[in-house]
């Protein structure tokens, strides 16, 4: 692990469900804490439909700018399903059917009805070259083509997947956060959050609002690499707060 450096990824999310509004994405929430888990920054994020040209196109512009692309949705067994076309196609190479997923499919599909169909076998496609990510859920593998990670688009799924990934690719140090809420208004105390930024360098603070119980207030969220300086910074915000009159509340609201 690499802890002098920040590394970073995108996600693209695959799927006219998701655009339309049928299919609530679940995916990138669970990818963007894994991801930090594993010290890697989740920089953007890009929604694109199920067609080919948009999937080269946001790939190839993150897999130039980041360490990773990881990407959700469009690997399953129906016509519909072209995100291992679009990774080929960015790369410059063929699908072919990798052996060792049908190995795994065959395996999978033994004794459950309809064994291995034409269209189940469609989960053994890969670009040429490419590497296999285990699927101890439901037995069809993601794929690894280079820097690009092409997940399920099943949350379960692309769970199990990212947990097969843990540990096994280069990341830094993961962020630290911590969350003080208070009931304030963001623009009472923006001048106090902003000067409490800048007196630790490191440091990232974000105001939340909400309106909860009747009232107003915001959470207000420290993020650092650095995990004692997050406490101290956290501290130092209990303070400021307290002496302005709000009683802060560490957890938040």
């Amino acid at each position: 692990m690499d802890q002098t450096r920040q590394w970073t990824a995108a996600l693209v999310v695959i799927g006219d469900e998701i655009l339309s509004g049928r299919t609530q994405d679940r995916n990138v929430t669970q990818v963007a804490t894994w991801l930090n888990e594993q010290g890697i920054r989740l920089v953007e994020v890009r929604m694109v439909p199920d067609v080919e040209a948009r999937i080269v196109e946001a790939v190839n512009e993150f897999r130039a700018a980041c360490d990773y692309v990881f990407t959700t949705g469009g690997i399953g067994p129906t016509h519909d399903d072209i995100t291992v076309d679009a990774i080929a196609a960015a790369f410059g190479v063929p699908v072919i059917i990798h052996p060792q997923a049908r190995t795994i499919l065959e395996d999978y599909y033994r004794d459950r009805p309809g064994g291995l169909s034409e269209a189940r076998l469609r989960m053994a496609r890969t670009p040429e070259g490419a590497e296999l990510i285990p699927n101890p859920y439901s037995g069809a593998p993601g794929v690894r083509m280079g820097n690009v990670f092409i997940l399920a688009g099943v949350p379960n799924i692309a769970a199990s997947m990212l947990e097969a990934l843990a540990g096994k690719i280069e990341g830094g140090r993961p962020m630290v956060s911590l969350t003080i809420g208070a009931r304030a208004a963001e623009s009472e105390v923006a001048d106090l959050l902003r000067e409490t930024e800048a007196a630790n360098p490191g440091v990232a603070i974000g105001s939340y609002p909400f309106f909860k119980d009747g009232g107003y207030g915001a959470n207000f969220v420290i993020r650092s690499e650095d995990g004692q300086l997050a406490l101290d910074t956290g501290a130092e915000l209990s303070r400021r707060l307290r002496d302005a009159g709000y009683e802060p509340i560490e957890g938040g609201i």
